[in-house]
C-alpha cells in the first residue's frame, strides 16, 4: 500500500514593492507625467494626493461613499472628455463644494468645450447633490505634459 504524501511547496520571498511603478520600455520611449514619474512612497513629499477630502479622518461619515463618488467622477470625466484628459483628475472637496481639476487637450472649438464644461458641472452637481466646479487647463500638444521617458 502506497501512502499518500502531502508536501508543501514554497517559493522565495519577493520582498520588493512593485505597485505604482512603471516598467521600463526597451527603447526608453514610454512617456510619463509628473504624477506617474514619482513612486507611491513620494506622496506628500514630491507629489500630492489625487483626492482631497476629510472623510478618512476618525469619526467622519461616509468614507466608502466618497471613494466611490471619486471613482465615478474620474470615469465620467474620462468618458465625457474622451481621449482628451492628459493628466490625473484631481478632486478637491471643501465643505459642500467639489472642485475637479485636470489638464485636457485643446482639440475642439471653444464653444463645444464650454458646453462640455457646463454639461459636466450640471450633471455632477445633480448626482453629487452639491456644487461642482471644473478647473480645466488646456494644452496644444500631448508632449507638453510629459515629464520624462522610461
Amino acid at each position: 500500500v502506497v501512502a499518500a504524501r502531502r508536501s508543501l511547496h514554497t517559493t522565495a520571498l519577493a520582498a520588493k514593492s512593485q505597485s505604482g511603478r512603471y516598467k521600463i520600455s526597451p527603447k526608453g520611449d514610454r512617456p510619463l507625467t509628473y504624477e506617474m514619474a514619482n513612486p507611491p512612497h513620494q506622496i506628500a513629499h514630491r507629489k500630492a494626493w489625487n483626492s482631497w477630502n476629510t472623510s478618512s479622518l476618525e469619526g467622519e461619515l461616509r468614507p466608502s461613499q466618497t471613494m466611490l463618488e471619486d471613482d465615478f467622477v474620474r470615469r465620467f470625466m474620462a468618458g465625457t472628455w474622451h481621449g482628451m484628459v492628459l493628466s490625473e483628475v484631481i478632486i478637491k472637496r471643501q465643505h459642500n463644494h467639489v472642485r475637479i481639476a485636470a489638464i485636457i487637450l485643446r482639440s475642439m472649438p471653444a464653444r463645444k468645450m464650454y458646453f462640455l464644461i457646463g454639461y459636466c458641472e450640471e450633471l455632477l452637481s445633480y448626482w453629487l447633490q452639491c456644487p461642482v466646479t471644473l478647473e480645466l487647463q488646456t494644452t496644444d500638444d500631448r508632449k507638453d505634459v510629459v515629464f520624462k521617458y522610461i
